[in-house]
Parts: C-alpha cells; sequence; structure tokens
C-alpha cells in the first residue's frame, strides 16, 4: 500500500519536474549548438570535444532536477592511449551523454542512425562535424562501408567507438537480442583496439511513460566491465563473452 501511495506521489509529481526539465534540457541544447559552430570553426576538433563535453556533463546535471542520481564504477584501468571499442546495452537516449560524460578522457565516438544527423540542436551538429558514424540501418550497401572507415578511424587516432549492438533501446530494461555484424566489422577494422563492455542500468526508467512526464528519483548506474582483447578468443567466442558480461550485470 505504501509502495502504491508513493508512486503516486512521484508520478503526480513529475508533472512539473518535467516541465522543468525540458525547459533547461531544451536551453542546454540551444545554447551549446553555437558554442559547438564556434569551437569547430575557430579551434578545430579539440576545442569541439571539449565543448561537447561540457555539454554532456549539463546535460546530466539537468536530470537532477528530477531528482536523479548517478553512479559510475570503473575497477579496470583503461589506457589513453590506445583505440577502444566501448559495448553497451541501450535504454534510453540519455544512456549517449551518460558515456559520453563518464569516459570523456578516452575520446567516445558513436555509431547513431542517420536520421539524428539533422533537426536537433547541438546533436545533430555533434554527430555530423564530431567524428561519429552515420548508418542507414536499412540500408547494409551503406552502412557496411560506414562501420569499416569508422573502425579504421577509430584505429589511427586513438579514438573509442561505442556501439549499441541491441540496435534500438530496451522499453522495459531487458535486453534485447544483440547484432554482431556491426562489431565483427569493427573487430576487422580496429584489429588492435581492446574491447570494454558497459552496462547500464535504470535509464529506462526515465521514459517508461514515454517521453512526458519523466521518471523521477531513480538512480542510474554505469559500469565498466572487465575488457577483453581483439584476437585472444575465437570471434564468436569474444562475441558472446562481452554479450554476456553485459547481460549478466543488468539489473530489472
Amino acid at each position: 500500500m505504501l509502495r502504491e501511495v508513493m508512486g503516486a506521489i512521484k508520478r503526480v509529481v513529475s508533472y512539473p519536474l518535467s516541465v522543468v526539465f525540458y525547459l533547461f534540457f531544451g536551453l542546454t541544447l540551444v545554447i551549446f549548438h553555437p558554442l559547438q559552430w564556434l569551437g569547430v570553426t575557430l579551434s578545430g576538433a579539440g576545442a569541439h570535444r571539449g565543448v561537447v563535453n561540457i555539454m554532456n556533463l549539463c546535460l546530466l546535471r539537468c536530470l537532477h532536477i528530477l531528482g536523479v542520481v548517478i553512479s559510475f564504477e570503473n575497477k579496470h584501468k583503461l589506457p589513453k592511449n590506445r583505440s577502444l571499442i566501448i559495448v553497451s546495452n541501450h535504454q534510453s537516449m540519455f544512456d549517449v551523454p551518460l558515456i559520453s560524460w563518464y569516459l570523456h578522457k578516452y575520446k567516445p565516438k558513436f555509431i547513431s542512425k542517420i536520421e539524428l544527423g539533422t533537426g536537433i540542436p547541438s546533436i545533430s551538429f555533434n554527430l555530423r562535424n564530431g567524428g561519429h558514424a552515420l548508418i542507414d540501418r536499412k540500408n547494409p550497401k551503406q552502412s557496411i562501408p560506414v562501420v569499416s572507415k569508422f573502425g579504421k578511424f577509430i584505429a589511427n587516432n586513438n579514438f573509442s567507438a561505442v556501439i549499441f549492438p541491441e540496435g534500438t533501446r530496451s522499453r522495459n530494461g531487458e535486453p534485447k537480442e544483440f547484432a554482431h555484424t556491426g562489431l565483427k566489422i569493427m573487430f576487422k577494422n580496429a584489429p588492435n583496439a581492446l574491447v570494454v563492455p558497459v552496462t547500464i542500468n535504470n535509464s529506462w526508467k526515465l521514459v517508461r511513460f514515454g517521453n512526458f512526464p519523466m521518471g523521477v528519483g531513480i538512480h542510474l548506474t554505469l559500469e565498466v566491465q572487465k575488457p577483453l582483447e581483439i584476437g585472444k578468443l575465437p570471434i564468436d567466442e569474444l562475441l558472446n563473452t562481452v554479450e554476456n558480461r553485459i547481460v549478466s550485470t543488468i539489473k530489472i
């Protein structure tokens, strides 16, 4: 009974808090759009990356309006002078700033669907100008060459690639089947990269009611699992190990 009452109170409170959240969230995107343009135009990729890092921190701070608490756990020392392939489960759009900020020192670049490359202040600009890969998931003739080129780009610059192999977000936290094609292409084109499984928990609860109202009082967690070397395991065993390390630490 008490749980039901608390749930009802949270639902009522979530409406005004969501309005305030979206106000600050939208302002952040609008403000950082021209700042990104200035970074790219005046100082290049390094300055742009710095602006994007601050933007992602601000986007996460907006979540505090909703009473969200964020925990980051990494018991493993990741190299800064080596490319990483970060593989994560996917629960909401907030997974992107979560990974972007807490792993920003490793210069993460994302594989994203091509539709996000236009129409969204700050986000679309960053996807087009920040070294990310935009793919048409329905068109292998476009996506496979783009992912191959992306893998070589990551390897040549010691950047990190972020892949959500579920493809689409889980609406209830339950992991979807991992698609392995993109990972295989990345492994082939960045064979010296370190594979880093990452588990995100509870971000789906932010949008459990849709985009409005937002969930409140949620504890988001990002946990880095033990990294794996490409080439030390048969490819199928490597893929299964990565998936198992992520899936086994998802809490529903």
